[in-house]
């Protein structure tokens, strides 16, 4: 079966053209006319390829090339440009292209670009496969007795097959330790598939978790995979379940007795053999009380439950976390001051890891690569105070911008350069500028 194509190509008849001619030749074809259309096309599914023009009523193609690369780093990419844009062209192979034709394009080039475009991202996707499956297991767990006995159970969660119930604050790192789980269990060669239940409700939450048929809704205009079969063998990860609707929870619930379910608009029963790990950052027993949450659904899955203490139960392993973290961050030779390991250790933390995290990420933006992290770096803190001069002669954003345009004069505004230098993606880069000159205007 040949790939799915993404076509996106705001003139008519020139996707007119490219659709026919590549449908005629196996491909299947999605058409977008704007960049809005693309990213609801890249968000109900995957594609293998994407072919597209850089310049689109909604929006500069070139800058859509960093948000798909966000998500996906392998997907090939072939840009179509005018003759005079050569430039722009070169600019988006830059940014993460895979290749570029100019206007007018011939169709039988433009398919042999395809076809070699996407054997290098088959490479690209085995690669990264290889890298993934090569990559130290880097989850920390901690020293402390509380978390010896998460490490205990999740172990045991590992050795068996049994569903899996994470309750905890948000961050505290719940999808952490069920991908640690997933990856220690028989079922690692397979996927682990994960959806946040909070993020779609009824019948989105519905159509991702158990897919549909053709002409199930409006915009169905094929059949498409749900979660349930991507996660055969595997494992189905359900982040915030508490945040499921009673109707999916029926729903549910029925595929956990059987293991059989239908796609919506289709009668054909499917069967998936899953294993299930649901997280939660809600009291489910009270839940079951208010009659918001099925009690049977509840059974079902806290066959095992391990809770997961908030990082203010956990200070004094903060500066292992802290050392783990910036090791992750690509950063384990910045050192942290003692005065700044007080404040952290101090801090009440509401968002647990996870906040620890996007602090640190933050202060290194601020913070030549190998230097110490200051309290200056840290101010964002709500605990924290910091005089102008400490802070640089100005708030933290002043400083963060300031640091940010002197790294680009250094490089003579090589943003490649510079997002390296400062140890960030060109995409935040790319963000923190136009938020700089947002402030400026």
């Amino acid at each position: 079966m040949k790939p799915n194509v993404l076509i996106i190509e705001d003139n008519d008849a020139s996707r007119f053209g490219f659709v026919r001619y590549f449908s005629k030749d196996g491909y299947v074809i999605k058409e977008a006319a704007d960049l809005a259309e693309a990213s609801r096309a890249l968000a109900a599914q995957p594609f293998d390829a994407i072919i597209m023009d850089i310049n689109l009523p909604d929006g500069n193609g070139i800058d859509f090339i960093e948000t798909i690369r966000a998500t996906d780093p392998t997907i090939p990419i072939i840009v179509i440009t005018g003759a005079g844009n050569i430039q722009l062209a070169v600019n988006a192979m830059q940014r993460g292209a895979d290749n570029f034709l100019t206007k007018p394009v011939d169709n039988s080039a433009l398919a042999e670009y395809l076809r070699k475009t996407l054997e290098v991202g088959i490479l690209k996707r085995q690669a990264s496969a290889r890298q993934r499956l090569e990559k130290k297991d880097e989850t920390f767990f901690g020293g402390s007795d509380i978390m010896q006995e998460v490490l205990n159970l999740a172990s045991i969660a590992a050795s068996g097959n049994n569903p899996v119930l994470f309750t905890g604050e948000t961050g505290t790192g719940k999808g952490m330790i069920s991908r640690w789980i997933h990856r220690q269990c028989t079922r690692s060669k397979n996927e682990f598939v994960e959806i946040n239940c909070s993020g779609l409700r009824g019948e989105l939450l519905s159509r991702e978790i158990f897919g549909n048929s053709r002409g199930a809704f409006t915009s169905a205009d094929q059949d498409r995979k749900g979660l349930l079969d991507i996660a055969d063998h595997g494992t189905l990860f359900l982040d915030e379940i508490g945040d499921m609707g009673m109707e999916v929870q029926a729903q549910f619930l029925k595929v956990l007795e059987d293991k059989s379910y239908r796609r919506l608009g289709d009668v054909k029963l499917f069967k998936s053999d899953f294993r299930l790990i649901c997280a939660t950052n809600r009291d489910i027993e009270k839940m079951v009380n208010d009659g918001t949450f099925r009690q049977d659904l509840l059974y079902r899955i806290n066959l095992m439950v391990i809770h997961l203490p908030p990082l203010r139960e956990r200070k004094t392993e903060i500066p292992q976390i802290v050392g783990h973290l910036l090791q992750q961050l690509g950063s384990p030779e910045n050192v942290i001051s003692e005065e700044v390991m007080a404040i952290l250790k101090s801090y009440p933390w509401p968002g647990n890891i996870r906040e620890l995290k996007n602090v640190l990420e933050r202060a290194l933006l601020l913070t030549p690569r190998g230097a110490m992290l200051r309290v200056a770096h840290f101010s964002g803190l709500g605990n924290i105070r910091t005089t102008p001069a400490a802070a640089g002669q100005g708030t933290v954003q002043e400083v963060e911008e300031a640091h940010i345009k002197s790294v680009l004069d250094l490089v003579g505004g090589d943003i490649n350069r510079a997002a390296r230098t400062l140890n960030i993606s060109r995409a935040t880069l790319y963000r923190r500028l136009k938020q700089i000159n947002e402030n400026q205007t």
